[in-house]
């Protein structure tokens, strides 16, 4: 990412605000990000207590190196704006950003980023350090993502939502992320995801791809998982704890594609000097690298540095 830093977030877990015992078992798994929700998972008469334990639990708790994320409710309803002054106001300096769903025009991110802007100035906060994550969950929202993606300096994340996506656009199912009776031919989600995935790189965007609700159908998660993984996204929602652990494993290069990576990052960077012989192309073993694949070898080592990998094979000149 060119503008913020670039955060892991292959498994992103969702913990309900209004559960103070997930709260607090949220802190010690290994999740790369975790999203505290006032929205869907949490009841209309809950969402104020909501607010207070999020508060809480973000000044007090012990989150590690972990993206610390709110989900606010969305701006077609009466709790967007006190979620977003609590939170902020009660807890701002313990929070690296808000997600905002059900994101369906470019204003929506702006307003917030101003709302945000206010907060920070107000409270002496480093303005601009709290990033938005846009929840795509509609067809008209999918229409709009490129405006959405560049709306606001702060957007870091494009997230798929895909149920309330799979009900506004009366898609036939009731299984949340599976394909849909009768398409029986390839992947029902394959545009939606590769739309996303061209608005966020084009805009140097991560990509999240949105939960799988069979929690205990652990083979379909790693399933759905792999296949917006093969794509390119950069992670998934986790609602149990049991999806992190393979959230983590599908999002992550292999160790040998990992040492792979960073050997053709330093083969290149060898050979294109001077004292390589400032040789544009050049062979790898049995394969030839050249610009190409320095470009394609950047991806794999900024995932697995994200994720914490360490090298277990280090190419020297000579080998």
């Amino acid at each position: 990412m060119s503008a913020r830093e670039l955060r892991a977030r292959r498994s992103c877990h969702a913990v309900p605000g209004s559960n103070p015992r997930f709260l607090e078992k949220a802190q010690g798994l290994q999740s790369d990000q975790v999203f505290l929700d006032i929205e869907d998972s949490v009841a209309p008469i809950a969402k104020a207590d909501a607010r207070k334990n999020i508060v809480e639990v973000l000044n007090t708790g012990d989150w590690g190196d972990r993206v610390r994320t709110v989900r606010v409710n969305d701006w077609t309803t009466q709790w967007t704006y006190k979620d977003v002054i609590e939170v902020v106001e009660g807890a701002g300096a313990n929070l690296d950003c808000l997600m905002l769903p059900k994101v369906q025009t470019a204003a929506q991110v702006q307003a917030l980023d101003t709302l945000l802007t206010q907060i920070e100035t107000t409270m002496g906060y480093e303005v601009g350090r709290i990033g938005i994550e846009a929840q795509i969950e509609n067809a008209l929202g999918l229409i709009n993502v490129d405006e959405i993606a560049t709306a606001s300096p702060r957007v870091e994340t494009i997230i798929f939502g895909p149920a309330d996506f799979m009900a506004s656009i009366n898609m036939k199912s009731l299984v949340v992320g599976e394909q849909p009776p009768g398409y029986d031919v390839g992947d029902a989600y394959h545009y939606i995801l590769m739309r996303l995935l061209m608005a966020a790189r084009a805009h140097d965007k991560q990509v999240i791809d949105g939960p799988y609700l069979q929690i205990k159908d652990l083979d379909g998660f790693q399933r759905v998982a792999g296949r917006s993984a093969a794509l390119g996204y950069d992670g998934k929602w986790t609602l149990h704890p049991s999806q992190i652990e393979v959230a983590n494993e599908v999002f992550s290069p292999t160790q040998q594609d990992y040492d792979h990576a960073e050997n053709i990052l330093d083969a290149y960077e060898y050979f294109t000097s001077e004292q390589g012989g400032a040789k544009g192309a050049v062979m790898l073993g049995d394969e030839m690298i050249d610009e190409a694949s320095r470009k394609m070898a950047l991806v794999i080592s900024g995932k697995g540095r994200a994720a914490g990998m360490k090298r277990t094979d280090k190419w020297q000149p000579d080998s």
